[in-house]
């Protein structure tokens, strides 16, 4: 029997409730479709513990934490020595997701702009790659990712991107990566498809963000990992590639970015 071609879901909440009666399953599932790991991201630094706990109990499943900006007002302010402490986990392989997010909670703005420096800062003294949620805050993103890189380098996800190309082009400008999630599959997301196509391929990454997102053809039901390779499968068409050669190269990506977890080796 041949073994599916492998790749990552470098994005996904496999904490969220969505998942709690069948956590078991759904890792199972992504296995069989060639998701070899995936990273579950915390997004409110209270669930850590329950976050590392699923990572500790899957082989294949690495975390990263922080304060997703829509939470930011909501939640106590993080500190970059939380942020380091947490990062010495072998598991732990990312900061965040955090960012700036004005489309649902504009009004707390101020707040996660002082949230995403605090993470920045946190990134550039672990090494390990920020985990960037952006939405409708094109402008100022940009300013603050190409202000912050000139205090000190840092490496960086834009993950499941659908902002302007502008926003891109300084994200990549910046050596940071884009990543595809299941809107690039949607009929109508051909400027996501366009903005992909006019990246380097060796800066692109795949993910769910499940549970939600999911890509075609299982749009409107709930996301999970092993969806991961129907939006690679599109990633393949928008740059010209077969499959394998398209997996190949965002394993490879994955690698260079989340270079913990590829340094990461189960205890025998």
């Amino acid at each position: 029997m041949t073994k599916p071609i492998q790749i990552t879901d470098s994005h996904c909440h496999l904490d969220f409730p969505d998942f709690d009666d069948e956590r078991d399953a759904v890792v199972a599932r992504a296995l069989e479709a060639g998701v070899t790991r995936m990273v579950t991201i915390c997004t409110r630094l209270r669930n850590e513990p329950q976050v590392r706990a699923i990572a500790e109990k899957y082989e294949q499943v690495y975390y990263a934490a922080g304060t997703h900006p829509m939470s930011a007002a909501e939640e106590p302010m993080v500190t970059v020595e939380q942020l380091t402490t947490l990062a010495k986990h072998p598991k732990f392989v990312g900061i965040g997701e955090t960012g700036l997010d004005y489309h649902y909670s504009a009004d707390s703005a101020q707040v996660q702009k002082q949230s995403l420096a605090i993470h920045i800062e946190a990134a550039r003294q672990t090494k390990l790659p920020l985990i960037i949620h952006s939405r409708d805050a094109d402008e100022d993103m940009a300013d603050i990712l190409s202000s912050e890189h000139k205090n000190g380098a840092f490496s960086c996800v834009m993950h499941c991107y659908t902002s302007g190309p502008e926003l891109a082009k300084t994200a990549l400008d910046l050596g940071f990566y884009l990543s595809m999630s299941g809107i690039a599959t949607f009929p109508k997301s051909q400027d996501v498809r366009d903005i992909f196509a006019a990246a380097p391929v060796d800066r692109v990454l795949v993910e769910t963000d499940s549970p939600y997102l999911a890509p075609k053809p299982f749009r409107g039901k709930r996301n999970e990992p092993g969806y991961t390779v129907h939006t690679a499968q599109v990633g393949a068409e928008v740059f010209g590639l077969d499959y394998e050669t398209f997996a190949r190269q965002t394993q490879a990506n994955f690698d260079r970015l989340f270079w913990k977890a590829a340094k990461h080796k189960a205890p025998a």
